[in-house]
């Protein structure tokens, strides 16, 4: 896991007295000093804008700034300023974050003791604003995603088929709602039919939807009927959606399968597919988290 940005402080800090830095470089030398590894480094937020090393690096940069530990040169680089080495000069262990709630620039003399949290910034934990912001987000979301699955569960059948075929065409399978609900079947606890992949019907694909509470995992049997209707009529391609879960049997047979290619769609995913094409969901509040745009002020920042 990244670093936390309170983490990056005192690092940052030694090597900008040591020697210029830029928020790439900064990146990239965090990246070194803590041995990130690959998976790691690519990392991004929860908007995919950046990396979460890069986002952290940043902000731990502005705080430093903000404190008057570091100072910008005329390249766009930062170095530390006699204030900052001073500090870290009397933190020989390292600075923490309470260390830099007793510097802003702002703050008033006396308004918080060495080492303990200063009243110029009350802080939830070591995240960044944006993190906590999109931990709220995310939050939201995931309530919203369990009273959509009560939703779902508390209607027909019949509903549930609606909701399906929507889907689908909102994804771009089958063509028009109409085509979509012709083409599927009900069941006694959901769908199941062939759609066409392309406006032309050049290329099917197997549907089965079925709607069951999350105890009900969808088992090796229900997947071996499904896999063996698929082979007996030659259709290579199979879309298997549930409200519940696939049991490991299940995810093992179709991970077997050497002429078919089947897609499994778990209540966790179908919920995030509902939500990311707007079915049966509605835009409550708009937010807009907006960044400055590093691309724009990229001279000299190398």
């Amino acid at each position: 896991m990244p670093p936390t940005f309170d983490q990056l402080l005192d690092p940052l800090l030694l090597l900008a007295a040591t020697v210029p830095i830029t928020r790439r470089s900064a990146t990239e030398a965090m990246i070194a000093h803590f041995e990130l590894a690959p998976d790691e480094t690519a990392e991004r937020t929860i908007g995919g804008a950046t990396t979460v090393i890069g986002h952290r690096t940043q902000w731990a940069l502005s705080r430093l700034a903000k404190a008057g530990l570091i100072e910008k040169l005329a390249t766009g680089a930062y170095r530390a300023s006699s204030k900052g080495i001073s500090l870290r000069t009397r933190r020989p262990g390292g600075i923490t974050l309470q260390d830099l709630d007793c510097e802003p620039v702002t703050a008033l003399e006396g308004s918080c003791e060495p080492g303990k949290p200063g009243v110029s910034d009350p802080r939830t934990g070591a995240a960044t604003p944006a993190e906590m912001l999109d931990a709220a987000l995310q939050s939201v979301n995931n309530d919203l995603k369990a009273r959509l699955m009560d939703a779902i569960l508390d209607q027909s059948v019949g509903f549930f088929e609606r909701l399906v075929v929507d889907l689908l065409v909102a994804m771009g399978y089958g063509g028009s709602t109409a085509i979509v609900a012709e083409q599927l079947g009900q069941s006694p606890d959901g769908i199941d039919g062939l759609i066409n992949q392309d406006p032309l019907g050049f290329d099917r694909i197997f549907v089965q939807a079925r709607r069951c509470v999350l105890s009900q995992a969808i088992d090796r049997k229900m997947m071996q009927a499904f896999a063996g209707w698929m082979i007996g009529q030659g259709i290579s391609k199979g879309l298997f959606i549930t409200t519940s879960t696939f049991d490991d049997d299940a995810r093992a047979l179709v991970d077997g399968l050497e002429q078919s290619r089947v897609l499994l769609v778990d209540g966790n995913e179908f919920l995030d597919l509902l939500v990311r094409h707007r079915i049966g969901v509605r835009v409550e509040q708009h937010i807009e988290r907006l960044d400055v745009d590093q691309n724009y002020f990229s001279e000299g920042d190398a």
